[in-house]
């Protein structure tokens, strides 16, 4: 397929020849870097001036920090010990100070003989450790150290003579501190000269970008903070273009593939499931069914994005391009992320098709076609009879778990595939579905987690997207407060009380916890390492069994009280749904196996236990499930951690809005860009070091615009070998396909 040989550069070159193994080893261990491309793109995390100290009064707990610092005093301490010979031990202890703050090192044993020579009072240097807690202030035990020195017999060794007036601070681990990746850095700069640049030099020149030598240089030996600027800027580019450039591929490959055009036919089954609707679809979902049902139209494959609020109608909308496709000959297939979720889709479609879904059947309507499920735990002979069904056309419609991608599972004609929840899925899933069509079916990816419109160009950079941000009419409000147990339990009791009250006024609430409580799920007795959190309120996270006992025999007592996990057997689950839809359960106790596509209109209310183990986004999703009736919702969350913690902020931030897109933000701010770009999944490291999801949206928008220009003109790229070394550099073939997400 690829006409032009990518470029060789230098850059390539294994670390271990320009290092030695040694080095080269702790670099690939820790910090993942190979080649002395990777080397040089490992920047800065930040820049200490020389005259400026750090603010030692922020170091986060817990973590490997590197600061610059003064020392302020130093004193050697001596006692007596077993261990030490003769009887005596020595213990260093060594203040330093940003001017605001202090924060005392500590030195044991025989290590304490050269940070005493060296660490005088009014020494200047670099100190990197864990930061920890002892008598109630925060300490470093024995951290590496590097002094910072105006001269030097060595100027080669001294910080000066390779940092200039901005110390670089590398992100770094215990084994390989900051300054020792600067001086490995120092070793291979020479080689950015002969960095071949991806940017197209029109693009590069039009935009007054510096070369990439040049931002090199510049990002990790800075003279001025305009250096930095300027190469921040130049790198941000490379990163939001080379990415938008893989993603313009994808897309301009995908609309080469031939796919069936799909038209509902006239007064079919479409026409006949919207006669039988007992309201109208809103605004929103009508505009979104008519750009899918012109995608459909065409002869490539629809690649679209569907997101939209918790309780938005997304389902009606892809039901309804489900029934469109069966209308013009073909198959639909819904792909679901867990078995209570394709078991709640398959009776809510059913529900609501009716007689519409009876195709076959006796009393079936003349347009009717058959809706199958098909999960892992079916039975061999309920499993055997859907596998007929789609094999011959007679089910139009099939939802189901990854058991629809399984070698035996064959289609008649397959002609679109839905994903509910698309971020659960892994590339292979879905391409293994698509590959069950004659040609490549239609696709239509679903997420109630709403994308900021950055992410969705950047992780579903090759799908159209759709947003449907209106709720259906009848739907209530759901007011969310934060439940302080730890500073006020008066309030948890409240909590109980009012899950009393719905259930007396006829509702039905759920709590929910962030693990089951059985054997496997206790980190003693499982061997499993706690959590920070655990650690840090040296208790577990509260579990389902726990809680559903305590309730029971407590303030829920003489309700009834039910339990849902994901461990139950699948039949046990679908059951314990089934009851809880019915109204005959009062209370569900659930972990997290209820946050999408649940549906139970006469559920109000919602206490989550533990609501700061859970993230923003699932936070949403989770309180997605009550107010779906006409009663208005309610949704606690519970919360030991004291107010001023960002988890307390982080809560407080969900419970102030019902705005997912805004919430998505916040979500996305707090963490790292590499874990939305779903990295994670694919096992391989974030591309993005300097771009910003967030804040470089209009860089990552205009990055998007030249790399569909330049695909449109050359999609192989032969006259852009640079830029091609740059892609193959950031995609293997794996991480390209990973990349579809679609």
């Amino acid at each position: 397929m690829d006409l032009v040989p990518a470029l060789e550069e230098p850059l390539r070159q294994p670390l271990k020849s320009v290092l030695g193994p040694a080095t080269a080893k702790v670099m690939a261990e820790h910090l993942g870097l190979l080649t002395v491309g990777d080397l040089l793109h490992h920047y800065p995390r930040r820049y200490e001036e020389r005259g400026q100290l750090t603010h030692l009064a922020d170091l986060p707990m817990d973590e490997h920090v590197t600061v610059v610092a003064q020392v302020a005093d130093a004193r050697l301490h001596t006692f007596a010990s077993a261990k030490a010979p003769r009887g005596r031990g020595q213990r260093l202890e060594v203040t330093i100070t940003d001017g605001s703050g202090r924060l005392q090192l500590v030195f044991f044993g025989a290590g304490v003989h050269k940070p005493h020579k060296e660490l005088l009072p009014g020494t200047r240097a670099m100190f990197a450790g864990k930061v920890s807690v002892f008598n109630r202030r925060l300490q470093l035990a024995h951290p590496a150290y590097e002094l910072l020195r105006g001269t030097d017999d060595d100027p080669a060794e001294s910080v000066e003579a390779w940092a200039g007036a901005l110390i670089p601070i590398y992100p770094a681990t215990a084994k390989l501190e900051s300054w020792k990746i600067g001086k490995a850095i120092q070793t291979v700069l020479p080689t950015a000269q002969e960095a071949v640049d991806p940017l197209p030099d029109t693009l590069r020149e039009g935009r007054g970008l510096v070369p990439l030598p040049e931002a090199l240089l510049k990002i990790h030996r800075p003279h001025t903070k305009a250096d930095i600027e300027d190469a921040r800027s130049r790198l941000k580019w490379d990163e939001a273009f080379v990415l938008q450039v893989a993603l313009a591929r994808r897309r301009h490959a995908d609309a080469q593939l031939p796919a069936v055009p799909r038209k509902p036919a006239p007064d079919g089954l479409l026409t006949a499931f919207d006669a039988r609707l007992p309201f109208t679809l809103t605004d929103g979902q009508q505009r979104v069914s008519r750009e899918i049902f012109d995608d459909l139209a065409t002869d490539h494959p629809m690649h679209r994005l569907l997101q939209g609020e918790v309780g938005s109608g997304k389902t009606m909308v892809a039901l309804r391009a489900m029934l469109a496709v069966v209308d013009a000959g073909g198959q639909a297939a819904m792909l679901a992320p867990t078995e209570v979720l394709a078991q709640q889709h398959h009776r809510s479609v059913v529900e609501m098709m009716g007689e519409l879904a009876e195709g076959g059947m006796l009393g079936g309507a003349e347009q009717a076609t058959k809706v199958v499920l098909l999960t892992g735990s079916m039975g061999a002979a309920a499993r055997r009879h859907a596998l007929l069904d789609l094999t011959t056309g007679e089910a139009g419609i099939v939802i189901g778990t990854h058991a629809l991608i399984e070698d035996k599972v064959q289609f008649h004609d397959l002609g679109l595939v839905v994903v509910d929840e698309q971020h659960r899925f892994g590339v292979e899933q879905r391409d293994a579905l698509r590959g069950k069509g004659k040609q490549p079916p239609h696709l239509l990816v679903m997420t109630a987690t709403p994308i900021p419109r950055t992410v969705a160009m950047t992780v579903f950079g090759d799908l159209e997207t759709s947003v449907l941000d209106q709720l259906p009419a009848g739907r209530s409000p759901i007011a969310s407060h934060v439940v302080p147990a730890a500073d006020k339990p008066h309030f948890l009791s409240r909590a109980w009380e009012r899950v009393r009250e719905e259930v007396e006024n006829g509702h039905q609430a759920y709590v929910v916890c962030p693990r089951i409580g059985d054997e496997e799920d206790d980190p003693k007795k499982s061997g499993k390492k706690k959590s920070p959190e655990d650690e840090a309120e040296k208790r577990p996270p509260l579990a389902v069994l726990d809680v559903a006992d305590q309730l029971t025999k407590g303030p829920l007592q003489g309700l009834r009280v039910e339990v849902l996990h994901g461990r139950m057997h699948p039949d046990d689950k679908d059951a314990v749904m089934r009851r809880f839809a019915a109204g005959e359960t009062h209370v569900l106790v659930a972990t997290t196996v209820i946050e999408v596509g649940v549906n139970v209109p006469n559920a109000t209310a919602m206490v989550i236990m533990d609501a700061d183990r859970f993230g923003v986004s699932q936070l949403h999703q989770l309180r997605g499930r009550v107010g779906r009736g006409s009663a208005p919702g309610l949704c606690l969350l519970v919360t030991e951690m004291p107010e001023a913690s960002p988890a307390r902020q982080r809560l407080g931030a969900v419970a102030s809005t019902l705005d997912g897109f805004e919430l998505s933000r916040i979500d996305l701010e707090q963490r790292r860009e590499g874990d939305v770009l779903g990295q994670a999944q694919s096992g391989a490291r974030t591309s993005l070091k300097v771009l910003a999801v967030i804040e470089d949206e209009e860089i990552i928008a205009e990055a998007r615009e030249e790399a569909t220009a330049v695909v449109a003109n050359d999609p192989e790229l032969t006259h852009l070998p640079a830029l091609r070394t740059a892609l193959d550099a950031l995609l293997d073939e794996e991480r390209e396909r990973y990349l579809e997400k679609g």
